[in-house]
């Protein structure tokens, strides 16, 4: 919502707080600013200017003229416009003016002529496009015929005015309006409001005798109609033109400028219709047919459904109630009969339409978010008297409507104690009493007791909680009192928070960081890594590519991954802790399983003038993994070649004690290729298992006091058999000063019988007390090799 300071100073006469200090009041009461701009910001030396003569360039469309500008000596200023002519008061700007685009007016020639200064067209001076009644090709804006040669532009233009940006929530639609604005601020200042007001004097005629009004849908509570003989269609003046434009709307024509104006100024939004184009003498308003079209304003044919309100006249629709009005009965130059509508519309069922069609307007924004149903009327003839001062013309007797509608003004009561006691404050009755007289309300006094009647335009308050937030925003926040909040017992992490901390912090040791990914997805990313799936979808998603909640992270983090790698960063490693959402057969809602999922790739170390790039691999990706499960009992990495989106060769799934824990490996080069990425290792673990299955305590063990002893083996095994199956099979022999078991060495090729391998293992043997004998370590290593052929038909080497 735009607000002409300009006006609000009109609406509250003693007002003297400047726009800055009233930018900082309304944002610390309730309605946030967001800022405030001056039109003629970045604009100077623009004057007015009388054209004394004009003279034509030979082949071209450019004039020579003569502009007086209250100096001692007229200016040569060369101009293409078509519309220059001698006696034209313009906008010119002097040589070292500014212009818009922060442009420079210098002195020049064109066509080897002279020329000191520019005359300008509304759209060289800042005015946009979109509130701009002049076309550019039309030529240069004329300045009202009054304005005084050699002045500033900008007090004709209202460009000297300063406008307030509001961001308006829907809970506070009120102020989407001038007088809603101007009671806000009237309350918050303890000023009195001055409204506007015009007197409509009616014709002997009677408009119900040209004119009914049928409204056949429950969706429309109330519909009005004026009708205006007689008007003269033209240019509003420039005072209307101006306030049109510094609120944000483009100025048409005097009698459609008044409906805008008039919504600006009410809240109340309001439609004029070509009268004699109607066709018929009956307006009906109900919902629309299937297949039914109208061609609305824009000149676009819209097919409706029979959730849509339209306004018909012979049965046919010519207008699409509270969005926008049809095409055959706008308002044109040759309209003489104006028949103006001023209703109120289900604010759901405009919301819907207006969605449907992408047709956001300022009228169904209004009617979406609330509109004040007590000015109905008022609005309505507000809106035809000022149509009979600008255009002419003649209001016929009487309003034709469906029916006399008033809302009932709610009463609300509160206690003195209440509301200090929800405020923590110790205000007086009659301090209590002021601020409801401030905003509005009636109020009555019974004892501590307040009843306020609340008026229509505030119809956001209805229940006690809203005086209390009326009392405390107009009192002011700053002033109330602050306390520390009182309790026994100090707040402290969850288990799980916990938990989440420990996982990141080795996370980053190891020289990750941190992401944070969207939960929403596609449907196919959001199964994509673990197959069919039952998935929660938003049946209202902002938009495709966010409506579906996540059961994996890992293509969010891949996604990241394209993005750094599209920008040179090639050395990816991130990770993300967060929730993927899985099927609860117990509820219709879907079950939060805490994870954590990590990506690398690139490089592990750079290439130097000494050493090679050492590539992201297999090992280095399951190494973190192995780190951050080092404290379990029991932890399985088991070879995959079924995981979607995995490559079939380097993925093993995570067991700890038992439970299925998560995945480790690489993304298939297919994948990769899809999301355009290079080769990458990802990881994922459920972060509720590791927290179940973490040991409860750590257990010390004495630090042995003699020297550890090594030998080595090497087996001849099976290529089928994996390392893990190999450290099994040791570490389940159970020899007690067994520490350590690490492949060192392993070959497979020509040398070696088909279907074979060669492994080599160091095995680390660390008594506590006494140092082991030779026979006590023959012992333990016949023991393993003994079982190593048992098992696995392991051939001793």
């Amino acid at each position: 919502m735009l607000v002409s300071y300009k006006w609000l100073k009109e609406l509250v006469p003693e007002l003297t707080a400047s726009s800055a200090e009233l930018e900082q009041k309304m944002s610390t009461s309730g309605i946030e600013v967001e800022g405030v701009t001056s039109p003629m910001e970045g604009l100077s030396k623009l004057v007015v200017g009388e054209i004394l003569s004009s003279e034509d360039i030979p082949e071209t469309h450019l004039h020579i003229t003569q502009v007086n500008v209250g100096a001692d000596e007229p200016l040569q200023i060369v101009c293409g416009a078509p519309n220059v002519r001698v006696g034209m008061k313009a906008i010119v700007a002097l040589v070292g003016a500014r212009i818009a685009d922060n442009y420079k007016i210098k002195k020049g020639k064109i066509r080897g002529v002279e020329s000191l200064g520019m005359l300008c067209a509304l759209d060289e001076i800042g005015i946009d496009e979109k509130i701009n009644p002049m076309k550019h090709e039309e030529g240069i804006f004329e300045m009202p015929a009054d304005a005084k040669v050699g002045d500033s532009i900008f007090p004709y233009l209202d460009m000297d005015d300063e406008i307030i940006e509001l961001s308006i929530t829907p809970n506070r639609a009120d102020a989407l309006s001038m007088h809603g604005a101007a009671w806000e601020v009237g309350a918050i200042y303890g000023l009195p409001v001055k409204l506007e007001e015009k007197s409509l004097t009616e014709s002997s005629v009677n408009a119900a005798d040209k004119v009914s009004v049928k409204v056949d849908t429950d969706k429309v509570p109330t519909y009005k109609i004026r009708l205006i003989k007689g008007v003269k269609i033209a240019k509003s003046p420039q005072w209307l033109q101006n306030r049109l434009m510094n609120a944000g709307v483009k100025p048409i024509n005097n009698v459609v400028d008044v409906t805008n104006y008039v919504l600006m100024a009410f809240g109340q939004p309001l439609h004029s219709f070509d009268f004699d184009q109607f066709g018929s003498d009956e307006i009906v308003v109900r919902q629309a047919k299937t297949d039914e079209k109208i061609t609305t304003l824009d000149h676009i044919e819209r097919e409706l459904t029979p959730e849509d309100i339209v306004i018909t006249a012979n049965g046919t629709p010519v207008a699409l109630g509270g969005v926008m009005g049809g095409a055959d009965s706008e308002i044109t130059d040759e309209t003489t009969t104006v028949a103006l509508e001023s209703a109120l519309f289900d604010g759901t069922s405009i919301r819907k339409t207006s969605q449907k069609f992408a047709l956001r307007s300022e009228a169904s924004s209004r009617f979406e978010k609330g509109v004040n149903q007590g000015t109905v009327r008022e609005a309505l003839d507000f809106a035809a008297a000022m149509i009979v001062e600008l255009a002419g013309g003649e209001v016929l007797s009487g309003v034709v409507e469906s029916n006399d509608y008033q809302p009932a003004l709610p009463k609300v009561s509160i206690t003195l104690s209440r509301v200090n006691g929800a405020l923590g404050t110790d205000l007086s009755l009659e301090t209590v009493e002021k601020i409801f007289v401030q905003l509005g309300f009636g109020v009555q006094v019974d004892g501590e007791n307040f009843i306020c009647e609340i008026p229509s335009r505030r119809w956001d308050i209805s229940i006690e909680a809203d005086l209390v937030e009326e009392v405390a925003r107009i009192y002011g926040y700053d002033n109330l009192p602050s306390t520390l909040p009182v309790s026994q017992n100090a707040g402290e992490l969850t288990a799980m928070q916990k938990f989440r901390r420990k996982v990141r912090s080795e996370l980053e040791a190891a020289g990750l960081d941190e992401v944070i990914g969207y939960s929403l997805v596609t449907p196919e990313k959001a199964t994509e890594f673990v197959g069919e799936l039952e998935t929660t979808t938003l049946m209202m998603p902002m938009t495709e590519d966010r409506q579906t909640l996540r059961a994996t992270m890992i293509p969010g983090l891949l996604d990241i991954v394209n993005y750094n790698q599209n920008r040179k960063n090639a050395d990816v490693a991130l990770y993300e802790i967060g929730n993927i959402f899985w099927p609860n057969p117990e509820d219709i809602r879907p079950l939060e399983i805490p994870h954590l999922a990590f990506a690398l790739s690139g490089h592990l170390v750079d290439k130097t003038y000494r050493s090679k790039a050492v590539p992201v691999d297999f090992y280095a990706t399951k190494g973190i993994v192995e780190n951050l499960l080092a404290a379990y009992e029991e932890v399985k990495f088991i070879p995959s070649a079924n995981q979607p989106g995995m490559h079939p060769g380097r993925t093993a799934m995570v067991e700890i004690n038992g439970r299925q824990a998560g995945f480790v490996g690489q993304i298939h080069p297919a994948t990769a290729k899809k999301y355009d990425i290079a080769p990458t290792y990802v990881a994922t673990l459920n972060l509720q298992v590791m927290q179940e299955e973490m040991p409860a305590q750590t257990v010390f063990h004495d630090i042995p006091k003699v020297q550890a002893v090594e030998r080595d083996i090497a087996l001849l095994i099976d290529a089928t058999i994996s390392h893990a199956e190999v450290v099994s099979v040791i570490e389940s022999s159970k020899v007690k000063t067994l520490q350590k078991v690490e492949l060192f060495d392993i070959y497979q090729g020509e040398k070696l019988p088909e279907g074979k391998k060669s492994m080599a293992y160091r095995l680390t043997f660390q008594p506590v007390e006494n140092s082991m004998t030779d026979e006590q370590i023959a012992s333990a290593v016949n023991k393993i090799t003994k079982n190593l052929v048992n098992q696995l038909a392991a051939e001793i080497r």
